[in-house]
């Protein structure tokens, strides 16, 4: 432990009252610190609290500056009613909730920060370290006693983990964009090794603790954002567990992730799960999983689009934060009185529509097969010639287009496919996705959480983990198990059921569907809107930063044979698509 001098102190500052760097003593004697903002005199009131890993002075506007003009520039509403000098990234501004009566503890987590000790991201020690946090906010005299949970992404996901422990004086969370399967969400896609961690890891050395003067400063206290003492590189390596390293070495669902996994029937405390339908391949499956299987008789289902981080900020997310505060925290019923159990923004070509539904899936959907046919057709009319098609793992695979529709199609809720394949050579990875055409057959792709050009939907798998858990598959779900690899013989065929993540769209009338079966990541072809692009920090070719481009994960000679897709009526090869019928 080492404290050094005491850091802590309290201002009077943009008519909040402040107090920097307070000292949190973790049970392993580990010092971490927290930044509380509170109103400046009367009762004990409500905190909304986070804990993670992005350095708690690190300013929004500094560190992600692009994607801040961006998102202001579309919603200037965001910029109004605040001075916004305490925007942080994905965490909540201070000056629009402490005038609401309640307070805000912002938390560096553990190696973190200003947060000392061992930095081990995504892991049982950080939940330790958030359950202790939680119960030391909800017994100080500024407090009183209920505490809730509201951030982005990590902000998020460690949530459902923390909530599974049950805090005692944990009262609602809002999970905004968070994974609650660290395996299925993060680490591994059908599994197959997506490389977001290669590319992310690196962008969270600057806020580990001991960067000191090397880090940015804070934009009011002028401290550097990553502690009081600057550590030589060496030492800093030492001090962060090397996630990617564990991570490439467990590529089966094994007890390594099984206390970072969500246990579902233990999250009983009121949730607002709050999901992006362009979150392919980080987030979006945890948020509607963890809605679906909570055990929580309170519990709410927003789906919205556009970026990562945007409806967080803009006033339609923070209506949706504070009534829902307000009724949990609180105690004000009417504040959400006649919510309905879900909130689906749904999408169009042109926008977004709100509608309200009562729960997911929804029990109107018209379950429908389309079929992959022999002649590269895609549609409900099962196909009745029989044939084989092949693609390699570095080509551009298959792709089924349909007719154009007669008439609009809505397509809402979870997808799966069922394909016939063989491998030459004994496994494949499978990449599918579901593209919409204009009738002028040109691709139309959507803004995703973090990438300007995104398809409709994206499924993965590795043939070889293929097996299902059974107890939790749906017809429109299933899910594998990731235990053992399940070889196949070169050229035995196999059906394989394939995950795809869900979606919603209402396709116009004279656009086409189109199903690609590919080896490899879908790539964009179509032409790059800079401005559209600038509003992320990854390149727009369809997948942003979750790739599955590890030449390790690769090595496998049984991953680089021909693999054959089989159709016709013994073989229906085919998607389950979520049509769901005008009320």
């Amino acid at each position: 432990m080492n404290l050094g001098y005491d850091y802590e102190r309290t201002e009077i500052r943009s008519g909040m009252k402040i107090t920097w760097q307070i000292p949190l003593c973790m049970d392993d004697g580990v010092v971490l610190r927290a930044d509380l903002f509170q109103p400046v005199e009367g009762p004990a009131v409500p905190v909304i609290m986070s804990y993670g890993c992005y350095a708690k002075g690190q300013a929004f506007q500094e560190a992600y500056a692009s994607q801040w003009q961006s998102m202001v520039e579309e919603f200037p509403e965001i910029e109004t009613g605040s001075s916004n000098a305490y925007q942080c990234w994905e965490l909540t501004d201070p000056e629009r909730w402490v005038p609401h009566g309640y307070a805000v503890l912002r938390v560096d987590s553990r190696g973190a920060g200003w947060s000392e000790g061992i930095q081990d991201l995504w892991s049982e020690r950080e939940t330790l370290d958030y359950r202790a946090c939680i119960e030391w906010a909800g017994e100080q005299s500024w407090c009183d006693g209920n505490v809730g949970l509201l951030g982005i992404s990590y902000y998020a996901a460690n949530q459902w983990l923390v909530a599974a422990t049950q805090p005692r004086h944990l009262k609602a969370i809002i999970p905004w964009e968070g994974a609650s399967d660290c395996y299925r969400e993060l680490y591994y896609h059908g599994g197959i090794r997506c490389t977001f961690l290669d590319s992310w890891l690196p962008r969270q050395v600057p806020m580990q603790y001991g960067q000191g003067e090397r880090s940015r400063r804070h934009p009011i206290t002028g401290e550097p954002c990553a502690g009081p003492v600057t550590l030589d590189p060496d030492e800093l390596a030492a001090r962060r567990v090397d996630k990617r390293s564990d991570v490439k070495a467990h590529p089966l669902s094994d007890d390594y992730y099984s206390r970072v996994v969500t246990d579902f029937d233990a999250v009983q405390v009121p949730l607002l799960s709050s999901a992006n339908w362009g979150g392919q391949g980080l987030h979006l499956r945890g948020n509607i999983e963890a809605y679906g299987r909570s055990a929580s008789r309170d519990k709410y289902l927003e789906i919205h689009g556009l970026e990562h981080w945007t409806h967080f900020y803009t006033d339609y997310g923070l209506d949706l934060q504070k009534r829902f505060f307000d009724r949990y925290l609180k105690g004000n019923l009417a504040a959400w009185e006649n919510q309905p159990p879900v909130l689906l923004q749904v999408r169009h070509v042109d926008g977004f529509r709100a509608r309200a539904e009562n729960e997911w899936p929804l029990a109107r959907t018209q379950w429908t097969s389309w079929h992959l046919d022999a002649d590269g057709g895609f549609s409900a009319a099962s196909g009745a010639q029989v044939g084989t098609m092949s693609f390699g793992p570095d080509d551009d695979g298959l792709t089924f287009v349909s007719e154009p529709l007669s008439a609009d199609m809505e397509i809402t809720g979870p997808l799966s496919a069922k394909l016939f394949v063989s491998s030459a050579s004994g496994d494949a990875d499978l990449y599918v996705v579901l593209r919409l055409f204009d009738p002028q057959g040109q691709e139309v792709a959507f803004r995703g959480a973090m990438d300007a050009y995104t398809p409709i939907a994206q499924g993965w798998l590795r043939l070889s983990h293929r097996e299902l858990d059974t107890a939790l598959s749906r017809p429109y779900r299933p899910v594998l198990r990731h235990e053992r690899r399940l070889p196949t013989a070169p050229g035995e065929i196999v059906q394989a059921e394939v995950e795809i993540w869900p979606t919603s769209l209402v396709v116009p009338a004279g656009y086409r569907l189109a199903c690609s079966i590919r080896g490899r990541d879908y790539e964009y072809q179509g032409q790059v809107d800079p401005a559209r692009q600038a509003r992320h920090r990854y390149p727009s070719k369809g997948c942003g930063p979750f790739l599955h481009n590890d030449p390790d994960d690769a090595a496998d000679p049984a991953l680089w044979g021909p693999v054959t897709l089989h159709v016709g009526p013994d073989y229906p090869s085919s998607l389950l698509l979520p049509v769901i019928p005008p009320r």
